[in-house]
């Protein structure tokens, strides 16, 4: 009896086995593309390189062999690929080839050129114009389906607003928020929801806002910091970004 239940249980094992296939043909992954859906938005994002690349030969924008060696140097070191054999290895991962990832780089270098060249000298007077919109906040939240119990919790925060961390990590409906004990980490506020931007614009740090209501609930917001407007290289870099974005739908 053992020794038949030993056999079929390894039948069973070897039956249930999953079947050795033969890594995928690019035609393969597009057809997968296809029958998910997502070969339109990658599409799209190849059809904007395409643009890019079009635009800067008319321009007569080019990378340098200097400049494409550069930005491969940094690309390895922020990706802790500080040998030959630890980037071919990641190259091998990507499935790509060495030039498929300087194709990728060159792209990127013209990108921000071509940015450069359009709208580099209206960067200045475009965060004069809206220098509201580069406030930054780093702010926790408690996330949570039905206002009578937001109004309760937020009324005990009222009381002790050391207990946030402990409450969103036990009633967050947010699963960043509640991993993280409420933390969201630092954010542009007009990236925020237009509801949850206007509720904590004025706020002050430490101060606990809310329930704000959204499509997505009732969110109860603690100020951690507020970081002035400052025209840094990373706001700078959105600037251009979203002048670019907008350029790029008339084009």
């Amino acid at each position: 009896m053992q020794k038949t239940m030993e056999k079929t249980q390894l039948q069973f094992t070897q039956e249930s086995s999953l079947p050795k296939i033969p890594p995928l043909t690019d035609a393969d992954i597009i057809a997968y593309l296809r029958r998910n859906y997502k070969f339109a938005e990658i599409a799209t994002n190849a059809e904007r390189d395409a643009l890019i690349l079009a635009i800067c030969d008319r321009r007569g924008i080019t990378v340098a062999e200097s400049e494409l060696q550069a930005a491969g140097d940094s690309f390895r070191l922020e990706h802790k690929l500080l040998s030959s054999s630890q980037t071919l290895s990641w190259l091998q991962e990507q499935r790509i080839a060495v030039e498929d990832w300087s194709s990728g780089i060159r792209v990127a270098l013209l990108t921000k050129k071509l940015k450069e060249q359009l709208f580099g000298a209206s960067v200045d007077s475009y965060y004069i114009n809206n220098r509201k919109n580069y406030k930054r906040i780093a702010f926790s939240q408690i996330l949570l389906g039905e206002e009578t119990e937001a109004l309760k919790i937020a009324a005990a925060l009222q009381q002790d607003k050391a207990a946030f961390c402990a409450l969103a990590l036990e009633y967050s409906k947010d699963r960043q928020s509640k991993q993280n004990g409420g933390f969201v980490g630092i954010h542009f506020l007009s990236r925020l929801m237009p509801e949850v931007a206007e509720a904590v614009s004025e706020a002050k740090e430490g101060e606990v806002v809310g329930p704000i209501q959204t499509k997505f609930g009732y969110h109860i917001i603690k100020i951690e910091k507020m970081f002035p407007p400052q025209l840094s290289e990373s706001v700078r870099d959105e600037i251009l970004e979203s002048l670019f974005k907008n350029w790029l739908k008339d084009v």
